[in-house]
Parts: C-alpha cells; structure tokens; sequence
C-alpha cells in the first residue's frame, strides 16, 4: 500500500485524495484550516469546497504538514501555482529522498515563466525522473461526485507514470501515460486563458460559433508555443490537450471559463476574482504565457487580447474588435 500526502485540501486536491483513497492507497490530506481537517476526519466532509460530497472513510487529514509528509512515497500537491514556490521552500526539507512530488497544478510562474514541474525540481532538488504531473478534463465537482472521467499522468521515467497509474485507478478515474511532460503542462496551462476568453464570449451574449472559434485558435495557440518549447505536437490531440481544453471552456463548472464570463457580463477583475471565489489560474498565468511566446517568437493573439482586457488596456467590446479584424492568414500558420 502507498502512503500518499496530498497537498492541499482544496477542490481539485480535496478530490483527489478521494480518488486515491478509492484506489486503496494510505491518504493523508493536508488542510490549512484546522476545523476544514476536523471536518473531514469526523464528517467524512469538505465544507468549505465539497459541501455535500461523502469522503472515504479511511481518508485523514491534518492541519500539520510535517505529519502529513511523514513517510510519504508520493507527495501530491495541490495549491495555487503563484504559491508553489513559497511552500515548497518550507516543505522541501520534509520530503523524503525517493518519494514522488506529484502536480496537479495548472499554471506557469510568473516572472521566471517556469511549468510547475520546473519550480518542483528547482527548488526541492527532486530530479525530473520523479516528478509527475496529472493533467486532463478533470473537473472536480463530477469526479468528486465518482462520474467518469479519465486522465493523463505524465513524467520523463516512464516506469514512475505507470506506477503512479496503477496507484490512482479506479473503476470512475481512468489514468493515461505520458512521456511528453512539456506538452501536458503546457496544455493544461494554457486551456486556463482560453477558457477565460471563452467566457468573455458568453459573457456578452456571443454564440457557440464565436466559442467554437476560440477553442479552436486556441488550441492552435497552444501547439505552436508547445512545438517551439518541445512538446509532441500528439499530446495536444489527447486529453491533456484538447480533451481538457473543451471542458474547461465549456463547462459552467470551470473557474475560468466562470471568472470570463464575469468579465463579459461588465464585471472589473477584481469584482470577477470576488464572485468566483476560488482561484482562476488563467488570470495570473496569462501575462507569464504571453511574455514566454514572445520570448520564442510564437504569435498568440487570443492570449494577448486576454493579458489587455486583464490589465485593463482594452475594453471587452475591444477584445472582440481585436481578434476579428486581425490580418487573414493560412489556417496552420504558424504550424510549420
């Protein structure tokens, strides 16, 4: 049985704990609220961010990182990507020399426009060959809720995926393997501002061929920055790409595709962060995308029109103005 701690007990890192415990492994999650632990080792319960989902009975957790670490194989973290570096200074000396650190997050640093894996073997020292990134449609509320839903786990050491698949399967999550860890953060990253673009769409009353557009530029965006940086153009075909793509931009579960529509309904950022209540990864993570894809010389417009209405240097009605009256060019331009 693999001891597992899960690093933090938000939504996404609430249920996947949940995932773990079904999958018959020893789960401790990590709260930063003692009454949210309390709550969950007593009701079986997330209040603040599952209200109504029944955790596992066996799952425990704790407001103490050092007894959540204690003895870990894998290290599952689960915060706010602007903050993993913060934490995981302090965290670093608790992890063990062969465990696995685990991200399930969605963004790219800002300032040093690192993947969260790099900040992981960066600042823990954690050579890539155990670091593992989990990436797809993975909407937390429906998982939560045991619908099906599959994923990707992706790490350079092919034998450290596979064992991580074997640790998080179960008869709803369905876990893939991938070798391509650059396509599979990128892909999750990135779907993050399109769905905000997304939602600005709906947001002002647009249809589904203006959304359709979106997601498929989009996800041209992503190939071309992916294709420079490394990736394997194949991953953004699969879930880690177009798979969480759609669903993030489509669903009215989606933060980001949420925080958009905010937007597009004539809310300031700040009102729109108030209103979604939970962390819209995209919102950070834009300017940091943009500033890498001018680094390499990739063009990616629906990103910068959604870093101006961000930083408030167009109106959404501009956005939209924008992207429209762009210079016509070849569909795959920029693809080969």
């Amino acid at each position: 049985m693999n001891r597992v701690a899960v690093l933090s007990a938000g939504s996404w890192g609430t249920t996947f704990a949940q995932v773990l415990a079904d999958a018959g492994n020893d789960v401790v999650l990590h709260a930063r609220r003692r009454e949210i632990a309390d709550a969950i080792n007593t009701r079986h319960e997330n209040p603040a961010y599952l209200p109504g989902t029944v955790l596992p009975a066996s799952l425990r957790a704790t407001a103490d990182v050092t007894e959540a670490l204690e003895g870990a194989d894998y290290v599952v973290v689960s915060i706010p990507a602007q903050t993993l570096r913060a934490n995981l200074t302090a965290w670093a000396p608790l992890i063990g020399g062969r465990t696995v650190v685990v991200s399930l997050m969605k963004g790219i640093e800002t300032r040093s426009g690192l993947r969260m894996s790099e900040v992981i073997t960066e600042v823990t020292g954690v050579p890539g060959e155990r670091v593992a990134v989990v990436s797809g449609p993975n909407l937390a509320r429906e998982i939560a809720a045991r619908q099906p839903a599959a994923s990707v786990i992706a790490c350079r050491d092919e034998t450290t995926a596979k064992a991580l698949q074997e640790a998080c399967l179960t008869p709803y999550f369905r876990p893939y393997t991938n070798t391509d860890v650059v396509g599979c953060e990128l892909g999750g990253a990135l779907k993050n501002v399109i769905a905000l673009a997304v939602g600005l769409a709906a947001g002002m009353g647009l249809g589904d061929n203006a959304r359709a557009l979106l997601i498929t530029r989009g996800l041209a965006e992503t190939a071309r920055l992916g294709t420079v940086l490394g990736a394997d153009p194949l991953s953004f075909s699969g879930l880690a790409g177009v798979g969480d793509l759609i669903a993030t931009c489509m669903s009215p579960l989606s933060r980001n595709r949420t925080f958009g529509e905010h937007l597009g309904r004539g809310m300031t950022v700040d009102e729109a962060a108030t209103a979604t209540s939970q962390t819209a990864e995209g919102v950070k993570s834009s300017q940091s995308i943009l500033e890498l894809a001018r680094r390499h010389g990739v063009d990616m417009p629906i990103t910068e029109v959604v870093v101006d209405v961000i930083q408030g240097a167009a109106t959404v009605a501009e956005a939209a103005s924008m992207l429209m009256n762009r210079s016509p060019k070849p569909e795959l331009y920029g693809m080969c």
